[in-house]
């Protein structure tokens, strides 16, 4: 299965992938099916029509903190996350939510009103996946007349119920074998490398390619760059209390500042998490982020990036590989587990972008491909088992913290893997399939839902 990497890394607003990006694309896509049963006179214009979305499983646990319900209703007044990078959401929010109908095609309302018709389902989730919506539009007497069921796989992505069930992990993606190097496992990936005597960075732009011109795809990772490396230096500048009420402390600034003024060495470790931490106070904020490969771990990525670029003087080329490379991997992951927390906890969102950041800065280093593997599975291997216990549900702790310690590993794994020869004893594949059995076993506490580990810890205390 080949997911671009211009998929695995998107340009959207926080605070969540799963949760704020997805669902706010699930209620655009709803949109748009309406206006189209309008346009082709299948839905009768002349009753009053009105439209509820219900959040079930994690979307509801967690809608409130991750900003669910002001994603939806964005969406269903014709906004996507990309088009909102530049804007102040919180103003535009205010004037949607007492907003009572959706006006489309210039001279159709449709009733939809936030606060009444978002309703949060606190019962048993939908069978295919926790991160389930389902859309209704109904005519003056109530009756049903058009319906769709949304689930919100992770990274921003999104299934219909008549896709989910077709794929196996699943995903949106196209088959493999379409691709001039078809790699859909690690094993694969090292066969044709050494087969072609190619890099993994190579050999993903010889895919990326089939679907889009060299010079688009360029440009593409370099605006994905920029926008990374403005989130870090927009965390790093920026102070003040983050929403949602826990009156959590933007700390990314004073960290750095602490940093500089420092006349004694300065560990990596310390630089890292300023970087991660100044990154998800911005998702945090509901600010732009990138998808890396979520916006819960949208951190890790630019951290180890950002440090290599600015400490080791990293070339706009080395930017490059370093993305490709991790895209790589990230799809990889996706495409034989989940990146989302609401599937398989943090595991899947923090412990992915490790590996996928552990393997970018081993290529730009000069790692093998085999080194490069060994360090994806190290940095995997080391967030097996963590749990996504987001308090109060909202993206702030654990996770702009644990941001940092994945760029951490991410570090930590590259420098062992280039010290080494590549030889070791746990493949990626089986690491990635550790994982997936992982998260299958973990309870739905520990899943995003807040109702476990340090959520009801800190309600405890």
């Amino acid at each position: 299965m080949f997911i671009s990497a211009l998929d695995i890394f998107k340009i959207g607003i926080g605070p969540s992938s799963s949760h704020t990006m997805g669902p706010m694309v699930a209620a655009k896509a709803f949109l748009n099916t309406v206006q189209d049963e309008i346009n082709h006179s299948a839905l009768n214009t002349a009753n009053s029509l009105q439209i509820k979305c219900t959040l079930k499983g994690s979307l509801a646990f967690t809608g409130h903190g991750h900003a669910t319900d002001r994603a939806v209703a964005l969406g269903m007044h014709g906004y996507l996350p990309e088009n909102l990078a530049q804007t102040n959401v919180q103003n535009l929010i205010s004037e949607l939510w007492e907003t009572q109908s959706i006006t489309l095609n210039n001279r159709i309302s449709i009733g939809f009103y936030p606060p009444k018709d978002i309703i949060f389902d606190y019962k048993a989730p939908l069978p295919q996946h926790p991160n389930g919506m389902i859309f209704e539009c109904f005519n003056k007497d109530n009756q049903l007349v058009l319906s769709e069921t949304y689930f919100s796989i992770g990274g921003g992505f999104i299934s219909t119920l008549a896709e989910i069930d077709k794929v196996e992990a699943p995903i949106k993606g196209q088959p493999a074998s379409q691709f001039k190097y078809p790699f859909n496992s690690a094993a694969s990936m090292l066969e044709m490398a050494e087969e072609h005597n190619m890099s993994i960075a190579e050999m993903k732009q010889a895919n990326e390619v089939c679907e889009t011109s060299l010079n688009e795809l360029n440009n593409q990772l370099n605006q994905i760059w920029q926008a990374m490396n403005n989130c870090v230096e927009n965390g790093l500048k920026t102070e003040g209390i983050l929403p949602g009420g826990l009156h959590v402390k933007r700390r990314a600034k004073n960290l750095y500042q602490h940093l500089l003024d420092d006349d004694n060495p300065v560990s990596s470790n310390d630089w890292l998490c300023a970087y991660a931490m100044a990154v998800n106070e911005e998702n945090a904020a509901g600010h732009m982020v990138v998808t890396a490969p979520t916006n819960g771990a949208a951190g890790v990525i630019p951290a180890v990036l950002y440090y290599f670029v600015n400490h080791e003087n990293g070339s706009p080329e080395d930017i490059k590989n370093f993305l490709l490379t991790a895209a790589a991997i990230g799809g990889l992951i996706k495409h034989k587990s989940s990146i989302s927390g609401a599937e398989v906890g943090c595991q899947g969102e923090v412990g992915s972008a490790s590996a996928m950041a552990a393997a970018g800065l081993c290529a730009v280093r000069g790692g093998t491909v085999m080194q490069i593997e060994q360090a994806a599975e190290m940095a995997l291997e080391h967030h097996l088992g963590m749990t996504c216990d987001p308090v109060k549900g909202l993206v702030q702790v654990p996770c702009i913290e644990r941001n940092g310690f994945g760029a951490i590993k991410a570090f930590t794994a590259a420098s062992i893997a280039l010290r080494e020869d590549g030889e070791h004893i746990m493949p990626l594949d089986k690491c990635i399939a550790a994982m997936k059995k992982t998260g299958d076993e973990m309870s739905h506490k520990y899943k995003e839902t807040s109702l476990g580990g340090l959520a009801v810890t800190w309600v405890e205390c």
